[in-house]
């Protein structure tokens, strides 16, 4: 499932792609159809992120600056993705990541599979370029005279109001990756102070999205495991202190993934020189995925198990 630093880059080529601008919407699968049809010919205003949800606010051309009140709910969960294309102005003008990633062969996963894009993607002259047939199951599809988005899969995609769209945000805990997120004490304290009074593996607490927004399987393994903390140590057993130090470093972690392009944790000036042969996880993450393979601070073997029906992976050695 993307982390909130993946939502946040999709967003991000959405904004340049389509804010400011009036869109064609449709449903070509159908189950979107009726919603479509309402946003058809509407002015993208704006598109905003909390933890992995997106929001995508839809105003009418006539009145470009009024706030949105039509929103397009969207949460890409395990399987959800976006495909884009357009012609040569949205590769020249650097639109977004979606034409920065190289193409990976199908059936592998470099940590972009929320991304996608079509077949001479930028290669089309501005005004000869026509939006290509979708393809696969699109929920929905925004094109203009440049370029198209077509979203496939999401776990939700649905058009709310503006008091739906406030309703669904404040059920979400705080995002890290919102700007002051680090040093924002009251956004620390609000982590800190729920998950001391749970009971539950901090495991569990950190991908609970209604906590900490936006944390998935990747940073919620190496954030605990720079941190010290096993995953199987109850968040009462935590001190506030401690916890106030965690949501610093997971800011801290999807920060460096948001800038770097790519879900990634390891710190440059850890990681293995030369690349460990063989276990290229090792110059991403540092126990993400590393089942078996030797801890790089200690040299004990890297555990998995399932949590939630979710794998998990620590050190037992250098977590407590």
């Amino acid at each position: 499932m993307p982390e909130g630093d993946a939502i946040r880059r999709l967003a991000s080529t959405l904004n340049e792609l389509f804010v400011g601008g009036t869109v064609s919407a449709s449903s070509p699968q159908g189950r979107f159809s009726a919603s479509a049809k309402q946003l058809d010919g509407k002015l993208i205003q704006c598109v905003r992120v909390h933890g992995k949800h997106m929001f995508i606010g839809f105003v009418s051309p006539e009145v470009p600056d009024a706030w949105p009140q039509d929103w397009m709910h969207i949460h890409l969960g395990l399987y959800g993705w976006w495909r884009f294309n357009g012609d040569e102005t949205v590769v020249d003008e650097g639109y977004g990541v979606a034409h920065r990633v190289a193409p990976v062969p199908k059936g592998e996963w470099d940590g972009h599979s929320e991304t996608r894009w079509g077949e001479g993607y930028g290669q089309a002259e501005a005004g000869s370029w026509e939006p290509p047939a979708p393809v696969g199951q699109v929920r929905f599809r925004m094109f203009n005279d440049h370029a198209v988005a077509d979203l496939v899969g999401p776990n939700r995609c649905e058009l709310i109001d503006d008091e739906e769209r406030q309703v669904a945000e404040a059920k979400l805990g705080p995002d890290p990756l919102e700007d002051g997120a680090r040093d924002d004490k009251e956004s620390a304290k609000r982590f800190a102070s729920v998950a001391h009074s749970k009971k539950r593996n901090i495991g569990e607490i950190v991908m609970d999205q209604s906590i900490i927004a936006g944390v998935g399987n990747i940073y919620r393994a190496d954030a605990l495991f720079l941190a010290g903390i096993s995953p199987y140590r109850k968040g009462a057993n935590i001190s506030e202190k401690r916890l106030k130090d965690l949501w610093v470093l997971i800011c801290d972690l999807m920060n460096r993934g948001l800038a770097a392009g790519r879900l990634e944790t390891m710190d440059p000036d850890e990681a293995p020189n030369p690349p460990i042969e063989g276990d290229e996880e090792a110059s991403r993450w540092y126990v993400y995925h590393r089942t078996g393979r030797p801890c790089l601070r200690c040299g004990t073997p890297i555990r998995e198990a399932l949590m939630q029906n979710r794998r998990l992976f620590w050190c037992p050695s250098c977590q407590r």
